[in-house]
């Protein structure tokens, strides 16, 4: 948000949380340091973050504003000279193959991104350096999307089910990012009462809804509608874990 050519009062709110770019984490320890997927807004995320090391990306799923920005991982390439780590599953492999030809091509244009991809599956969990990641498996409309755990935190974007058996793997939370789209029913994303439902069942301590459009109405007007241990995620925000 703002969406464009939209001039409802979401997308002119001069509040900057409900100014956002494309749902994207960051994840860093001591030592590693790690994102969970690169959308269109990548470069302009990093950038205003300040993130100058950056070992390994994640993704999710496919669709082009989870994967769009990879392209700009050269400058990581260049400045750390070393190929970027890409942790993702098979099918998300296929579709940077199309996407990303040239950086997968046999006979390489200087300069493209240097891309060394490893794969992931929803039932196993992988480590890259000290971050241990859990993948939790959702659905999106039909497609299978991975969410991650990361000790008693746990990220689920572009969902619309979680089967019973990966909800256990979001027991027992300290903070749970999730979805919610709107508050009208959608095809391949939670509502915000059906997130809520949701939350109140895996009773986290603390619990951030992301992935909203601007269908769901600005972050003040909304704010005081959510339970107390439930908030509306904003750009930039950050917590430890």
């Amino acid at each position: 948000m703002p969406l464009i050519a939209c001039t409802c009062n979401v997308c002119t709110s001069s509040d900057s949380r409900d100014q956002r770019l494309r749902s994207s984490i960051l994840i860093e320890s001591d030592t590693t340091t790690v994102v969970v997927d690169s959308g269109p807004d990548f470069r302009q995320q990093m950038l205003r973050e300040k993130v100058s090391k950056l070992d390994a990306i994640v993704f999710t799923h496919e669709h082009k504003d989870h994967i769009a920005g990879l392209d700009d991982v050269r400058a990581y390439n260049y400045i750390l000279q070393q190929s970027m780590h890409v942790y993702c599953t098979n099918q998300v492999r296929e579709a940077l193959y199309r996407e990303f030809h040239y950086a997968f091509s046999d006979k390489k244009y200087p300069g493209v991104p240097e891309i060394e991809l490893h794969e992931i599956h929803a039932s196993q969990g992988f480590a890259i350096g000290d971050i241990q990641l859990q993948p939790i498996e959702v659905i999106h409309y039909k497609l299978p999307v991975l969410g991650f755990r990361v000790k008693n935190f746990a990220y689920i974007t572009d969902a619309n089910y979680i089967s019973e058996e990966e909800q256990e793997k979001l027991k027992n939370l300290d903070i749970l990012v999730l979805n919610a789209l709107r508050h009208e029913a959608h095809p391949s994303h939670f509502t915000l009462n059906e997130a809520l439902q949701l939350i109140e069942k895996l009773q986290p301590k603390q619990a951030y809804l992301t992935h909203i459009s601007h269908q769901l109405g600005t972050y003040e007007s909304l704010s005081p509608q959510l339970p107390s241990h439930v908030q509306l995620a904003y750009d930039g925000l950050s917590f430890s874990i």
